[in-house]
Formats: C-alpha cells, sequence, structure tokens
C-alpha cells in the first residue's frame, strides 16, 4: 500500500522480506517488540521500510543469544548510545566466540597432524634425530611434587590452555631436567607443555634447542618405563652420547585412541650431546 508517496507493507509483505512467517510478527506485536506503524479500521497491519533496519537489528540480538525481554527493553527505549553500546557488548560476545572456534579448529588439526606421524614411526626403533627449535607454553614448575599436586598442576595447566585459546591439539607433554634425568629419576618432571605452531605476542613461551636427541618409544603400562629407559641409557653408551640439556615425552597414542593401557605408546626424546 502506498500512502502520499510513504510504501507500506501488509504483514505477509513485510514477513516475506524479513524472512519469518506471520505468526512471528503477530507475536513480537504482542509483547511489545515490534509492531505495525499502521492499522487500519479494518483490523489490516502495515509495516514501513525503516522497520526492516530494526527488524534486523531484533534478529541479530535474537540470534546472539540475547532474550526477548533483553530486546524489549531497547525496543521500547531506543536511543543510539543504547545501541552502541549494545553493538560493542555482541562484538565481544563474538570475538570470544571466534576465539573458541578457532582454538578448536587448531586442536583438531594438531590431532590430525600427530595422528598421520604416528602412521609412518617405528615403535620398536631407536634413532638420533636432529630436531628443529620448537616453540612451548609451559605450566608452572612442577618438579618435586606430590601425586595429588601433579594432578592438580594437570588441571590447571589444561584450564589455563581453554582459557588462554592455546590448546593446539597436541599431546600434553612433560620436560625433565638433566639433573634429574643424571640421577635416574626420569618420572620427577620439571614442566608440562603444549607445542605452540603460532605463538601468541602477549603470552611467555619456552624455545627448545636446536640440537640432536636420542628418541624411543615406551610401548605398554607407565609404571614400566624404567625398563625403556634403561634401553635408552645402553644405546646412548654405545653411541658415545650424555644426557643434554633435558628429556621431554609425550603419547604418540594413549585413551584417546587405544584400548588398553598395553596399546599405549610414549615418545621419548632425549637432547644429547657427544661425550668429551
Amino acid at each position: 500500500m502506498t500512502e502520499n508517496n510513504t510504501k507500506y507493507f501488509t504483514t505477509g509483505e513485510f514477513a516475506k522480506l524479513c524472512k519469518v512467517n506471520k505468526q512471528t510478527l503477530f507475536y513480537y506485536d504482542q509483547i511489545g517488540i515490534l509492531s505495525p506503524i499502521r492499522k487500519n479500521e479494518k483490523g489490516y497491519r502495515y509495516y514501513s521500510f525503516h522497520q526492516l533496519e530494526l527488524f534486523a537489528v531484533i534478529a541479530l540480538l535474537k540470534d546472539l543469544g540475547m532474550s526477548l525481554d533483553e530486546i524489549k527493553q531497547y525496543t521500547q527505549n531506543k536511543s543510539p548510545e543504547k545501541m552502541l553500546k549494545i553493538m560493542y557488548e555482541q562484538q565481544e560476545k563474538i570475538l570470544e566466540e571466534r576465539r573458541r572456534l578457532e582454538m578448536k579448529v587448531n586442536m583438531i588439526e594438531g590431532q590430525i597432524q600427530s595422528l598421520n606421524e604416528a602412521t609412518k614411526l617405528d615403535f620398536q626403533q631407536i634413532r638420533v634425530e636432529r630436531l628443529p627449535k620448537q616453540t612451548l607454553y609451559l605450566s608452572n614448575n612442577i618438579e618435586n611434587a606430590s601425586d595429588q599436586e601433579f594432578v592438580e598442576a594437570f588441571h590447571n595447566f589444561l584450564v589455563e590452555l581453554s582459557d588462554a585459546y592455546l590448546d593446539t591439539g597436541y599431546p600434553i607433554g612433560t620436560i625433565t631436567s638433566r639433573e634429574n634425568a643424571l640421577k635416574g629419576d626420569f618420572t620427577n618432571y620439571s614442566y608440562l607443555y603444549n607445542k605452540q605452531l603460532e605463538p601468541k605476542i602477549d603470552h611467555s613461551f619456552f624455545q627448545t634447542v636446536d640440537g640432536d636427541f636420542l628418541v624411543g618409544y615406551h610401548i605398554g603400562e607407565y609404571q614400566h618405563v624404567g625398563q625403556t629407559y634403561q634401553k635408552l641409557l645402553q644405546e646412548m653408551d654405545r653411541r658415545h652420547l650424555e644426557i643434554g640439556e633435558y628429556i621431554l615425552e609425550e603419547y604418540v597414542y594413549e585413551a584417546a585412541v587405544k584400548n588398553r593401557e598395553e596399546e599405549y605408546v610414549l615418545k621419548i626424546m632425549i637432547h644429547v650431546e657427544n661425550k668429551e
């Protein structure tokens, strides 16, 4: 309908433009969110072109999780300042959601890469590899932690990774210092770590050395890892190598992909140097 050079839309036309059904418009009118700009003596409802923008805002806010009551409070007391405040708040929510989704994508990509690499490994082989520098995000120091303290530190580290959007999907690994390794205390870890491919500038990270590592694998229950370390130490002696700065451990296969602990595979990477 056109009146005084102004175009008005019937409820059906306006609903079609807004991609909703007429019942939605009836309900919005009933609860006071969006009412027709005109109603004639026969009860026909008409909406104006300018109300399309208002409906778009209502739909956006609803899609972003605002309740109809919250939206009603705004539509009944509109102002540029209130709209700007709402837009800033919703922008931050969207950015937060985007960061969360980006972390999930990184986690999936990390899992895919780790599992694809695992299919190419020979778990019976012990070899020396030249490993490039890696960027690791570290937990607080956990050296000499009790079992309960270790569990708490592990939980806190997972929460920290999640809250800071740093979980890359790569295995949570451990670092054992040279000092503890030389004492044979291989399971007295200094830190937990998570590998980072694209470090964020507002966080502190640890860079591993670019050097040689003796790499081997422990298959089965972790309580027997000492036997694997004995084999690795024997291989080091055979190659006239000694422990360098630290040892890295991370699982290749664990509970997420294996049903039995006897099938778990732990990758052990010992930084090594030539004996003088």
